[in-house]
């Protein structure tokens, strides 16, 4: 027998490209399926969530100042280093969510995928959301879309992988910074996720990870006026989704509220569009050759 010890593994926060132990110094036990321990998980602080977003608007410029071809190649080097730790998240999300090696496995792969796929829309989605406009006038009428900044994503509880990315990365291509509170109850594969995102392209700030309680996190982040949006998919509690929207509609927030979600279906694009802002340029024609024609 060797009386070699184990080397546990020590969950961290991943804020601004770091990895910081919650403000507080707090933790709470994560457990799986069957309510063995698994691990403690960084109980973040309302202090720890202002710092998240700090950093979400300080990348956010940079980030939505890459052209959007170079966005879709950085998503997809995340792709890349997620396929790579594929024997990690399968064995995470199958004792976060109870699951077979083979099914735990599915669901890494649909969530690989799902990545590639929003990786792939990035530099399309304007052609979905924008374009030429015909006005009645001597003019061009063009309609761009731009990203609404810094958003909170409220990971589903329930769906610890493929639901969490099918939540940040339509937030991230479209090029909006994110302050991502994980799953209550299974946060780990968020927090590694946040091991890989720092390993590849993606610069610090650009995705900001927290663990903890829902409903501890929440409040303060809504209210936030700093924050442009906020996406509920994971508030399971009606009272709180209605208390975090009115704290929302202070300054104006984007609100995507909480609804049942298949998240192995095709997700669409609304996620996509929902924290996108619509930039419309009127620009006087010209006039072309002695007959005035215009341009």
């Amino acid at each position: 027998m060797s009386d070699r010890l184990s080397v546990f593994k020590t969950y961290k926060l991943y804020v601004g490209g770091k990895f910081p132990r919650s403000e507080s110094g707090r933790v709470y036990e994560v457990t799986d399926a069957k309510n063995k321990w698994l691990a403690n998980a960084p109980l973040s602080s309302r202090k720890d969530a202002r710092d998240a977003v700090v950093a979400a608007r300080k990348a956010q410029g940079g980030w939505a100042g890459k052209t959007a071809y170079l966005r879709g190649q950085i998503l997809y080097r995340v792709a890349e280093m997620l396929e790579g730790r594929k024997d990690q998240f399968v064995r995470e999300v199958a004792e976060a969510e109870g699951l077979s090696k083979s099914k735990a496995a599915a669901v890494v792969d649909a969530a690989i995928d799902r990545w590639v796929w929003y990786a792939g829309w990035t530099d399309k989605v304007a052609q979905i959301v924008g374009g030429g406009n015909p006005v009645a006038g001597p003019f061009f009428n063009l309609s761009s879309p731009e990203p609404t900044g810094v958003v909170t994503v409220v990971a589903p509880q329930k769906s610890s992988f493929l639901g969490l990315v099918s939540v940040i990365a339509p937030v991230i291509a479209t090029g909006n910074t994110a302050v991502v509170i994980a799953s209550e109850d299974s946060p780990l594969p968020a927090l590694s996720l946040g091991e890989v995102l720092a390993t590849s392209d993606l610069p610090g700030g650009v995705v900001n990870i927290l663990s903890g309680k829902t409903a501890e996190i929440t409040p303060s982040l809504a209210a936030h006026q700093d924050v442009n949006a906020i996406d509920l998919a994971g508030v399971e509690d009606e009272a709180l989704a209605k208390e975090l929207e009115v704290a929302a509609a202070d300054n104006l927030k984007r609100v995507v509220r909480p609804q049942p979600v298949d998240w192995s279906a095709d997700p669409g694009t609304h996620r996509l569009t929902a924290f996108l802002e619509t930039k419309t340029v009127w620009h006087p024609t010209g006039s072309l050759g002695a007959s005035g024609s215009s341009y």
